[in-house]
């Protein structure tokens, strides 16, 4: 593939970034598989080799989806550990005498749980619409299977 050579590297810089930067996310809070999919997706764009490693990470991303809002007590937990965030981040933003305190690390502290509850609010619209697509779709399967009999 002859492309634009700034393109190229350009791609190689952001989709590696956010390979590494998802990557230290799956170990820490953070979006780590999501930002993993897209350092992938941008890398795949200009290098299709690495095109093979989208779907199983996409596949593995979606699953994780599902189960994040898999239960009504999963769902409380993480609503809770986003308004954590969301609150610790104003106390390290108010307060300069905590270790790192500050508004650098009190905003990322925000933005973190407001990822987080930004995250689950799609992962449940997307799972309840997919079940009431689901259930639907078994609904007129009966009615056809009653019209045919």
């Amino acid at each position: 593939m002859a492309g634009n050579p700034a393109k190229r590297v350009a791609a190689l810089i952001g989709g590696g970034l956010l390979l590494v930067i998802g990557v230290v996310l799956l170990v820490l809070p953070g979006p780590g598989l999501l930002l993993v999919l897209a350092g992938l997706v941008v890398l795949a764009n200009q290098f299709p080799s690495i095109d093979k490693y989208v779907d199983p990470v996409e596949k593995r991303a979606m699953q994780a989806m599902e189960q994040s809002v898999a239960s009504p007590l999963r769902i409380t937990g993480s609503v809770l550990a986003g308004l954590a965030l969301v609150a610790a981040g104003i106390v390290w933003g108010l307060n300069k005498q905590l270790w790192l305190g500050g508004w650098p690390t009190g905003s990322s502290l925000i933005l973190s749980g407001l990822v987080l509850l930004g995250l689950l609010a799609y992962s449940y619209r997307r799972v309840r619409a997919k079940r009431a697509g689901s259930s639907s779709g078994r609904s007129s399967n009966t009615v056809s299977a009653v019209d045919d009999a």
